[in-house]
């Protein structure tokens, strides 16, 4: 599967897991030098602590478009080590 955002390809791999519809890249896979550390955060109930990364491609950003859950919640802990994307970014096989 492919992660796609303003003509690049921002992350790339066969090993996805999908959860609540969203499916969860390796963080390997992810292309760092099209990120930004973001300062926000979400609260899941059952993940935990949501971080964030801005993409930076071809002189657009999109804030917070990819997110991270460091340190899951047992309940989630397959999504450790993992990314996820929306806010426009098409996750196509």
């Amino acid at each position: 599967m492919k992660a796609i955002w303003n003509g690049a390809t921002v992350a790339e791999s066969n090993d996805i897991v999908t959860v609540e519809g969203n499916a969860y890249f390796p963080e390997a896979a992810l292309r760092r030098e099209l990120v930004r550390p973001s300062a926000h955060t979400s609260v899941c109930p059952w993940k935990g602590t949501a971080h964030y990364y801005a993409l930076e491609v071809n002189g657009k950003t999109n804030p917070d478009a990819v997110w991270y859950y460091p340190d899951p919640k047992p309940a989630a802990a397959r999504i450790g080590g993992r990314v996820a994307f929306w806010k426009g970014v098409e996750v196509v096989a």
